[in-house]
């Protein structure tokens, strides 16, 4: 059980155990109202950084390239590493004119327009999966459903076959965050490199028999003339995995947790009183999946009277913004029905992420098919938390499911 988290001064942003050790709410109050620009003092070999915590704040970040770069990383375990290998070649980690390219080649299988049968799939998909669990009565929802739906459709986008997808998710668990104490960063390094060597053989294969897959997109693209590299292809691939994984997984997990706790906003959603999609931007906006993104400066410049310095690093909590009340009303309450909703789950400005169509369908189709298929759920036992300083969320959820007869008769 987590507990209010001490002064300011004493929490380590940097540290995986402050989350799973504190309820961090009333530490980002704090922040928002009297340090708006906060620094993380350096602990345990670790370099200090620049906290930005406003929902304003954060947005004026991400939209300016002129004092702010991606290219020495985006989240803190590279940005305090020293940097990140995909530099200039990984959409994420790319900016000016290459990340425009790059961008451009990606929105062509990841664009709404171009996912319709992608999305077609992931509802037949959903309903299948949470048929089942119902009709059994209960599950580790996490494990049974959560994991399978995002890495299933990735896996179908990059054309993963479905006997190595196992042996993905389990890397990607790993390559950014933790299920239990046991593994640590020399076991997410290890991940992050299962998952490029894996890929590296993947674009082999395709190189002498291309598909109909994003991978065989890649290979046949060029930025400038100039044909994407194997480590280059690697490298989208890898980010593509995990983008397409852990937000939606963590999200539709977080989904169902708050759910089964509020009973009346469950009601509000199974009556029809809220809409899918707006039931969808509150689960975003509470779970806030993924905590940070970072920057390093550039270039001098200022905010709220603090000066930043060219090589800091700033990072930008979603965490923090998704609950500031400067822009949203009772921002501690979860309200599928609120509107407007301007969380910031998929970052925002050059970098917003691509695959959030394909994210915001999968969750909606998740709540469609528990709408549908059950009158209710609770929890039977206790969530693991999962230990990162990035994502955020559970890593078990064991459920039992009350079966909505009359929608269980009902052909898809």
């Amino acid at each position: 059980m987590t507990v209010s988290a001490p002064a300011p001064g004493t929490v380590d942003l940097g540290d995986p155990n402050t989350f799973a050790e504190y309820d961090l709410g009333a530490f980002w109050r704090t922040l928002r109202d009297t340090a708006p620009v906060h620094w993380n003092p350096p602990a345990d070999g670790r370099r200090g950084f620049w906290v930005l915590s406003r929902h304003d704040d954060i947005l004026t970040a991400y939209r300016d390239d002129v004092h702010f770069t991606s290219e020495r990383g985006n989240v803190l375990v590279t940005l305090l590493g020293g940097g990140d290998a995909g530099a200039g070649r990984m959409l994420a980690v790319t900016d000016g004119h290459r990340h425009h390219e790059l961008r451009k080649i990606l929105q062509r299988v990841l664009s709404p327009r171009v996912l319709q049968q992608v999305a077609a799939a992931v509802r037949v998909n959903t309903r299948q999966l949470i048929r089942e669990a119902v009709e059994t009565g209960g599950c580790d929802f996490a494990e049974r459903i959560a994991s399978r739906i995002p890495m299933t459709t990735i896996s179908n986008l990059l054309g993963v076959p479905e006997q190595d997808r196992d042996f993905l998710l389990a890397q990607t668990k790993t390559a950014l965050s933790a299920d239990d104490d046991d593994v640590d960063e020399v076991d997410s390094e290890m991940a992050r490199n299962e998952i490029l060597l894996y890929f590296m053989d993947m674009v082999e294969e395709r190189r002498e028999s291309p598909g109909d897959d994003v991978i065989s997109l890649l290979i046949g693209s060029a930025v400038d003339g100039v044909p994407l590299s194997d480590e280059d292809i690697v490298l989208n691939c890898y980010s593509l995995i995990i983008g397409g994984d852990e937000t939606s997984r963590l999200t539709m997990i977080d989904s169902v947790h708050t759910l089964a706790a509020q009973p009346e906003q469950w009601r509000r959603l199974k009556h029809g009183e809220v809409a899918i999609d707006t039931a969808v931007d509150e689960v975003l906006r509470w779970a806030s999946p993924t905590m940070h993104f970072g920057r390093t400066v550039i270039r001098e410049t200022e905010v709220h009277g603090v000066r930043l310095r060219p090589g800091e690093i700033v990072t930008l909590w979603h965490a923090s913004g998704n609950r500031d009340e400067r822009v949203f009303d009772r921002p501690g309450v979860f309200d599928p029905g609120r509107t407007p909703n301007k969380h910031m789950a998929f970052g925002y400005g050059p970098h917003f992420c691509l695959g959030s169509y394909l994210a915001k369908v999968e969750i909606a189709e998740l709540l469609r098919a528990l709408r549908d298929f059950t009158v209710g759920f609770e929890q039977t036992g206790k969530a693991l938390r999962i230990r990162s300083n990035f994502l955020t969320g559970f890593s078990t959820l064991p459920v039992r499911f009350r079966p909505d007869h009359s929608g269980l008769k009902e052909v898809d």
